[in-house]
């Protein structure tokens, strides 16, 4: 049970001196990273940029004992750090200290949600947003990012709440361009942009921080407008407990839950990712607990919640990690750097963040996965398309919420409205299957064959029933059965079971047997709790599609010895 709750006690005595050398080296190579990533994530925040290092601190290292991943790098991320900034931005009219606490406070309620999604063993259910609305909403959201972050690269205050208003703002904006700075910006983006295809995966963005930094410190430059960072706190993140306000209690959970649903799906999409070179296996139940973890600790520390990324996990990864120890190492790197070289980054120019935020969200935008999505299914590539707008025009918060309704809205769509197959004979078997994929399978005169293609639920037994009686009204011949073949529908409710009880009362007013074949187990207990085994008899797990349809034709043989009109 232990070793299921803390996976570190699964790696932890196997390791060795080749591991060490390894994640030691990997630990560095991401703090490298983490360190001007999360001051610049910081300030989408809106938050003093320390609070970023403070995520990368706290959060891999709660993240190194809980999760089940040996590469995933746990921080802040672009979307979820734009989302916070914007969502509090209206929450804490304007009050710093408020803008504080309630950051914390929704890491305090996304630990709680995680974790009680994890006892609850709802990993599966929380799947429900799909990979086309997250194409869309990466796009959207990157788009909306880099907004941001554009008029620091023009010397421009900008402004704003959503891409439109931001864009409108800019183009006002853009006659007082300090060229100086834009200038340094633009060759700052080049540069990293180039060194990062010549030297992948490598710390890249440390570097231009640092050589940033000596030309503010030592050249005139200085002298031409530009914003810096400023003082950053030295020391450790204290114990803090978040103070919140009830009455804002309901919209910093609806914030927290969006935090919540992103930060998981990013965080098992880029751990599947990794896993996929390595052969290991993710476990998503546990995923939610090392998420709730990582955030009620971020909560206690000064900080916001952090998710698992793609883009640092992938640095964590090519630099050589073998197990969460690589975390552990990167938090003790930046803890070093928070207790005595703080000071170093008094001179970092602000316009250098917005160029490393803009360069690590140019991969949230796939145009190559746009075509494919046209070029495959319309449907999916509408959705995707519809994601990308919400995002755009209602913000980032709405964008996840609208994003999920879709979800949901697609998924009871295609269960209300399941195929319903009528089934014929492939010829030369004793098999069945659909007449109208296969139009040469023989039908059998007087029978009707039906397999829905899901489960028979309170939301979709009307249009099921709908389709049976339209299929046999519009028969050519008399109906005399009709045969529900239930080996696709794993699952019903108490609707579904009197939906069944329903259909067979109708049919005998009609003079037409009904009979039920390869009923799962689970369906077979419902059936019986609901009293249909009254109507039909013993429903047995042996009784297939095929033996069902034998036993009506030896039926009417019986009492028709002269009709052969039901003979295979």
């Amino acid at each position: 049970m232990w070793k299921r709750i803390f996976p570190i006690l699964n790696w932890l005595p196997q390791y060795n001196f080749n591991f060490f050398k390894a994640d030691i080296f990997s630990g560095f190579t991401l703090t490298a990273y983490a360190i001007p990533v999360s001051l610049a994530y910081a300030t989408l925040a809106g938050l003093p940029p320390q609070y970023g290092i403070y995520g990368y601190l706290i959060g891999g290292l709660f993240y190194a004992i809980f999760g089940s991943s040996s590469q995933l790098a746990v921080g802040p991320t672009s979307a979820i750090s734009i989302l916070i900034g914007t969502a509090i931005a209206a929450l804490s009219k304007g009050d710093a200290h408020r803008w504080m606490d309630i950051a914390s406070t929704t890491a305090l309620l996304f630990a709680f949600m995680s974790i009680t999604a994890y006892l609850l063993k709802l990993s599966s259910m929380i799947n429900f947003i799909s990979e086309t609305i997250l194409i869309g909403f990466k796009a959207g959201a990157a788009l909306t990012i880099g907004l941001t972050q554009v008029p620091k690269i023009f010397g421009l205050s900008g402004g704003g709440h959503n891409f439109i208003e931001r864009a409108k703002i800019l183009i006002t904006q853009l006659p007082d361009t300090n060229f100086v700075i834009l200038l340094f910006g633009i060759t700052a983006l080049i540069l990293l942009i180039v060194a990062e295809k010549i030297f992948p995966g490598k710390p890249i963005a440390i570097q231009l921080v640092i050589v940033s930094i000596l030309v503010m410190t030592f050249s005139p430059l200085a002298t031409y407008g530009f914003n810096t960072v400023g003082i950053i706190p030295s020391g450790l993140p204290e114990f803090y407990w978040p103070q919140f306000d009830l009455n804002d209690l309901e919209s910093d959970a609806a914030l927290a839950f969006a935090c919540f649903l992103l930060a998981y799906v990013e965080s098992i999409s880029a751990a599947k990712t990794l896993a996929k070179k390595t052969g290991e296996n993710i476990d998503p139940g546990q995923e939610l607990l090392a998420l709730g973890a990582a955030n009620m600790a971020i909560a206690f520390g000064h900080g916001y919640p952090v998710s698992g990324g793609l883009s640092q996990s992938a640095v964590n990864e090519k630099a050589g990690a073998k197990t969460p120890m690589s975390l552990i190492f990167a938090s003790m790197s930046i803890a070093i750097c928070l207790l005595f070289f703080t000071g170093l980054l008094h001179n970092l120019p602000t316009v250098i963040l917005a160029v490393v935020v803009i360069v690590a969200i140019k991969g949230l935008v796939d145009i190559e996965e746009f075509i494919r999505l046209y070029k495959v299914n319309k449907q999916d590539f509408l959705v995707a398309i519809c994601a990308f707008l919400s995002v755009l025009l209602f913000g980032i918060l709405n964008g996840v919420i609208i994003g999920a309704m879709l979800s949901l809205i697609l998924i009871i769509k295609v269960v209300s409205s399941p195929h319903v197959a009528f089934l014929g004979r492939i010829p030369g078997s004793n098999r069945y299957s659909d007449v109208k994929r296969h139009p040469d399978n023989e039908l059998i005169n007087g029978l009707i064959l039906v397999r829905v293609e899901s489960p028979l639920l309170y939301f979709n037994v009307n249009n099921i029933h709908k389709g049976i009686w339209n299929r046999i009204n519009c028969s050519t011949s008399e109906v005399q059965a009709v045969i529900l073949d239930l080996s696709t529908s794993a699952f019903i409710d108490s609707a579904g079971a009197k939906f069944i009880k329903r259909l067979y009362i109708e049919l005998k007013v009609r003079g037409i047997s009904f009979r039920l074949a390869e009923a799962h187990a689970e369906v077979r207990d419902i059936l019986r709790t609901e009293d249909v085994e009254n109507l039909f008899g013993h429903v047995g797990r042996r009784d297939s599609l095929h033996e069902v349809i034998c036993k009506i034709i030896d039926e009417r043989k019986i009492r028709t010895t002269n009709d052969h009109s039901f003979e295979l």
